[in-house]
């Protein structure tokens, strides 16, 4: 029986590799550290079919490693252990060429498999390559994030999946021998959802059956069914409805909220991940209209951490309802942005003397921290100073929302500062 059309066009080299070239392009910088024959360990973080496993074995190929892959799926601490005591009888005592073992989801490892990983890390008996759809700051525990280079795989592009289907009907043994024209591509890049694993299984289910075939969008949408397909956590499904989820609580919408919440719930998506989005609105939909939202996301974030399914879904309803039902303002959410807009335009500001940090003689016969007025030795804790540097004095950044609690924000500064918060 015939390997599957993804695993039959699988690219071997990074010649053949499509897309990423800012990893594997003729600068990028796994090229680089193939051709130094220096490979450090690393985690490859990107959505799902683009590449991150075929790129784990094109690298262990071109730098001539030993190459050992787990699942995190269906491997535990023992798996671990046994993989790396493998991997430290192939490497020998006297090789810089350590095997690479490679780990596949590595955002499902527990704590305890990921320490297991460590000592191996550390003392050089393997070089670590994972792959994760998640962000691996939140996933990978710090020991091991700190030990491994984070590279980060864009989605493929129209064009890159339209030259990946190309490539299959040119190459590919079994469909080199079938007529196919490719008339139209839309819907089929559409239910691949970006995937090129997804997009090329659905190819071949298009073409099994016939020598001569034209792709349209119609063929497409006739043979394959997208209604019956489930909530896929690691797919298209994934990133919109987690979108239409965030975009119901800042419109203010409890009814479409808990709607699409279920959604994920049903689909078996991950407590943590919901629960890390909400923080995000809680700050940057919600922020100072009402600050309470998001100590209760941070309070939502640790209960669901440690009480898991079904329950969590419980405390999930509440918080999201709550914001749902909050006060809005994404102000401070916009100041930042324009501030780190304002650093990249000016660059590196000087701090005004009297603003400077003064612990030495020698650093106050500079005059640092010179006539800095300490706020508290003033009537309501507040005098009249400048914080800006010089060339950026009087740049508004922050613009309270229109709301009850930002509203008084907006009095107030506007009562100390007079014309320079003259909102």
């Amino acid at each position: 029986m015939s390997a599957p059309l993804a695993e039959r066009v699988r690219p071997k080299t990074i010649d053949d590799y499509l897309s990423q070239q800012h990893l594997v392009g003729e600068n990028g910088i796994l090229t680089q550290h193939i051709r130094q024959g220096i490979i450090p360990s690393l985690i490859l973080w990107g959505p799902p079919g683009v590449g991150k496993t075929t790129l784990a074995n094109i690298i262990a190929n071109e730098s001539k490693r030993p190459f050992y892959t787990l699942s995190a799926i269906s491997s535990g601490v023992k798996d671990v252990r046994e993989v790396i005591d493998k991997a430290k009888k192939s490497g020998g005592l006297f090789t810089q060429k350590n095997p690479i073992l490679f780990i596949d989801e590595i955002h499902r490892f527990s704590k305890s498999q990921q320490d297991s990983l460590l000592g191996a890390v550390e003392k050089g008996w393997v070089t670590l390559i994972g792959a994760t759809t998640e962000n691996p700051s939140f996933e990978v525990i710090p020991a091991l994030l700190s030990r491994c280079q984070v590279y980060i795989l864009n989605s493929f592009d129209k064009q890159d999946l339209i030259n990946l289907v190309h490539r299959a009907i040119e190459k590919d043994e079994l469909l080199a021998q079938k007529e196919i024209t490719l008339k139209e591509t839309d819907a089929l890049l559409q239910v691949s959802g970006g995937d090129a694993r997804k997009l090329l299984n659905i190819f071949e289910l298009l073409v099994a059956s016939e020598d001569k075939i034209e792709i349209t969008n119609d063929l497409v949408l006739s043979k394959i069914q997208k209604n019956t397909v489930r909530y896929d956590k690691t797919g298209e499904q994934h990133y919109d409805i987690i979108s239409a989820f965030i975009k119901s609580i800042r419109g203010s919408d409890p009814n479409a909220t808990v709607y699409w919440l279920a959604r994920m719930i049903e689909g078996g998506e991950d407590v943590k991940f919901i629960a890390r989005r909400l923080l995000i609105s809680a700050s940057e939909d919600i922020g100072n209209a009402n600050p309470t939202a998001l100590i209760l996301a941070n309070n939502t974030f640790q209960a669901v951490s440690v009480i898991g399914y079904p329950e969590a879904r419980i405390i999930l309803s509440q918080c999201a309802v709550y914001l749902a039902n909050s006060p809005k303002s994404n102000a401070s959410y916009m100041a930042i942005g324009e501030a780190q807009n304002l650093v990249r335009k000016t660059g590196d500001l000087s701090v005004p003397l009297h603003l400077r940090n003064a612990p030495t003689k020698l650093m106050k016969d500079l005059d640092y921290g010179k006539d800095y007025l300490y706020s508290h030795n003033y009537e309501n804790n507040f005098v009249n100073q400048e914080f800006m540097p010089d060339e950026i004095v009087n740049t508004k950044l922050y613009e309270p929302g229109n709301n009850q609690r930002e509203n008084s924000f907006r009095a107030i500064l506007k009562q100390r500062w007079k014309d320079k918060y003259n909102y």
